[in-house]
């Protein structure tokens, strides 16, 4: 019997030449009979870490004195068996020659991003997708997004995608906890300058994160690792292959 999955997916440092060598496109997907629940889950533990409701939490916005709730959050994500995240990391992006192959870095955006949901879906099961509103653009990423994922499963009549809808994070609980596992991700693959003092507060989050998956977070995890999945894509090329090739 199939099972229908809301799935949540942000992204970050994904535009070129920001001045950050990497860029991560992550998931948190979930039953839909669930998503009730871990909604009304997060609101507690904010209330329980006197954090209003309405507030979003963001890693961006992690500080010492918000610790809690950010610590809390996380091993809520570890202890929910209905809780899976998925994400892809990028090294170096501003070093792919997307010419040299006849795409432009939108193209192979929407490519990366498929690599990160390839690994979520089911040909047995339904999915509903959310991402999060970035800008202008996010109605023609998601009619683009839509396109690639149906027909790169063939699910050309919409069965199994049922839909690809931008929404806002600060209105959807879940999405923040995407935020905050994507975050942690993006910072410990991060090349820093050589003056930046890292946030000692971050830094013990993301031991926390490596202590509950038993991961470094900044290799390829197996692909069958279904509740804290890494894949670390690397490009390279090969005679006579006209395009990136992966590999882990």
């Amino acid at each position: 019997m199939s099972k229908t999955y809301n799935v949540y997916c942000d992204e970050s440092c994904h535009l070129i030449h920001d001045g950050i060598n990497d860029m991560v496109i992550g998931a948190i997907w979930c039953d839909q009979q669930q998503v009730k629940k871990v909604n009304c889950d997060i609101r507690d533990i904010k209330g329980k870490n006197g954090i209003a409701p309405g507030a979003e939490l963001k890693w961006t916005k992690v500080a010492p004195v918000k610790k809690g709730v950010y610590e809390e959050l996380i091993h809520y994500f570890f202890d929910s068996p209905w809780l899976h995240f998925r994400c892809i990391v990028i090294p170096e992006k501003d070093n792919l020659d997307h010419g040299r192959f006849c795409h432009t870095h939108d193209d192979w955006y929407y490519k990366m991003y498929f690599d990160m949901l390839k690994g979520v879906f089911s040909s047995t099961d339904i999915y509903e997708i959310y991402i999060d509103i970035k800008d202008t653009h996010s109605s023609q990423k998601v009619k683009k997004l839509e396109e690639v994922c149906r027909n790169s499963i063939y699910d050309f009549t919409g069965e199994s995608i049922k839909r690809i809808q931008p929404i806002r994070s600060d209105e959807v609980q879940l999405m923040q906890l995407v935020d905050v596992l994507i975050g942690a991700v993006m910072y410990q693959n991060r090349r820093f300058p050589e003056e930046h003092k890292k946030s000692d507060t971050k830094l013990k989050l993301i031991e926390q994160i490596k202590k509950r998956s038993g991961y470094g977070l900044t290799k390829t995890t197996l692909l069958r690792e279904d509740k804290f999945n890494i894949f670390v894509w690397r490009a390279s090329v090969l005679p006579g292959f006209e395009g990136y090739r992966i590999y882990i």
